[in-house]
């Protein structure tokens, strides 16, 4: 088995899951995380790496260039996962820096910039439903006061999960980096769509990343008898939900020339039973778009329905939670410097947007940023059976060296 693969299956190993079929789960702050994060730094130690963790609980691992004063060059990703993930979504990218290391070590080579190998934390919503908070923190839009109000589906707060981790939510602000501090940032990561594998394409340069808007509803009604409540005299708090789950449907099939997505991810009936009539619900929605004007239609039209349900089913609606960003474009000059090394290597490429959301949309924003896509088969992320060949996996790392390699070049400059 190639050393990368295998590192890929050790990391994995680290999942709260009873077995394979249940799939992975390593959420942001858990035990699992930390202890693969742990694995994680202790093989960047042996490879004489300067490591670190920082406020926000990402891990930082530095090999210097010839010149440490200048910027380094940053690449990597996340090791969190959703419930029962796939084995490569930000894995991947985090072991495929880790196999640059190893071989830019194995062959002696020189770079005249420092190298730093980042795993994020807490890129998935999965457990507190917002996203990228480990990216966020380091590039200053991390919204302290509205982390300190989240909770898991188990009561547990975003703090105490911290805590339980030996990390602060007081000091995440801390793990803000200035832009001299680096150069670049690549990330390697797989398609979680079918566009590479159905056009028979071996690398995806990513153009631009579309952007979440995602809301988190409370639908409160009256909660009642099943066999004693006149249909008439109910305030159905699911149906409410309904209602407003199939017009975000209806209004995203209007925006499908925009490639705009709507979602209700999770639709939960608190304290439901069968025979009950549900009086409060919880809805998790999730918007996104490359497109900020066709996001904000579906956004308009959803709060035309709240207004109307309300009124029509004698029920309230309050949107407690709303997380926005923007789309962003890669760095066109690093999508040039990886366009040109697989035309070196003759190796087939496809320049695409991407339609879910990275660490790199924010990295985007600080520094120069880009992602190399590799197949995903079938298409298939955020399930078990996600996949990618191994062979699609060695030449994304290959990609990914010789863009590093380039990058870390004083000569190779970027504005």
């Amino acid at each position: 088995m190639n050393q990368a693969i295998d590192h890929l299956e050790t990391i994995n190993r680290f999942t709260s899951t009873a077995n394979e079929k249940e799939g992975i789960t390593r959420l942001a702050y858990s035990l699992e995380e930390k202890e693969a994060k742990q694995w994680l730094m202790n093989s960047c130690e042996q490879l004489g790496l300067i490591v670190r963790e920082d406020a926000a609980g990402n891990m930082i691992a530095r090999r210097e260039g010839k010149d440490v004063n200048l910027p380094a060059v940053a690449f990597g990703s996340h090791i969190d996962t959703v419930y029962q993930a796939g084995r490569y979504d930000g894995a991947l990218g985090v072991i495929a820096g880790l196999d640059v290391l190893i071989q830019l070590n194995e062959e002696g080579v020189e770079t005249d910039h420092p190298l730093e190998l980042i795993a994020f934390t807490c890129e998935e919503s999965a457990r507190f439903g917002v996203s990228t908070v480990g990216s966020k923190a380091m590039a200053q839009q991390v919204d302290k006061a509205a982390l300190c109000s989240l909770v898991d589906k188990d009561g547990t707060t975003f703090t105490d999960a911290l805590a339980k981790v030996d990390l602060s939510v007081d000091a995440i602000e801390c793990a803000e980096r200035q832009p001299e501090a680096l150069k670049a940032f690549v990330e390697l990561h797989i398609e979680q769509a079918k566009q590479l594998e159905r056009q028979g394409k071996t690398i995806g340069v990513v153009t631009g990343i579309a952007a979440p808007h995602r809301l988190f509803l409370v639908v409160k009604g009256e909660t009642s008898h099943s066999g004693t409540t006149a249909m008439e005299d109910r305030h159905d708090a699911l149906l409410a939900a309904a209602e407003l789950s199939l017009e975000l449907e209806h209004q995203s099939i209007m925006e499908k020339d925009w490639n705009t997505f709507a979602t209700v991810g999770t639709l939960h009936v608190v304290n439901g039973a069968m025979n009950t009539v549900p009086g409060r619900v919880e809805m998790k929605i999730d918007i996104r778009s490359q497109y900020v004007h066709s996001r904000n239609r579906i956004i308009t039209k959803l709060k035309q329905k709240i207004s109307a349900v309300q009124k029509q089913r004698g029920v309230v609606i309050d949107i407690e939670h709303e997380e926005k960003t923007q789309p962003v474009q890669m760095n066109a000059r690093i999508r040039s410097l990886i366009t040109a090394i697989c035309d070196e290597k003759g190796l087939s490429y496809l320049s695409l947007p991407s339609g879910a959301g990275h660490d790199s949309m924010n990295m985007a924003r600080r520094w120069p940023t880009a992602m190399i896509f590799v197949p995903s088969v079938d298409g298939v992320s955020h399930h078990p059976s996600e996949y990618t060949k191994e062979e699609d996996c060695l030449v994304g790392i290959e990609v990914l060296k010789e863009t590093v390699v380039k990058l870390a070049n004083k000569d190779v400059f970027l504005s």
